[in-house]
């Protein structure tokens, strides 16, 4: 009886372009994903810097409040 063997690579092309693929997939996926956090840090940076803005109006408001009741 003849030993079996290995299958010729052209036969396992299909599995080799299937695992590329999937790693391919993977990369798009970490792409968008590094996208979308880069996109949230952005968004909260925005958040941040308004929030900080009204806080200085607010001080602001509060010190012209503290200076006009002390100079009464």
């Amino acid at each position: 009886m003849p030993l079996a063997t290995a299958a010729p690579t052209s036969l396992r092309m299909p599995d080799t372009l299937s695992a590329v693929d999937r790693i391919d997939a993977a990369i798009a996926r970490i792409e968008s994903a590094i996208d979308a956090r880069a996109r949230a840090g952005d968004a909260l940076a925005r958040r941040h810097a308004a929030l900080k803005a009204r806080m200085a109006e607010a001080v602001s408001a509060l010190d012209d409040v503290i200076a006009r009741g002390s100079a009464s």
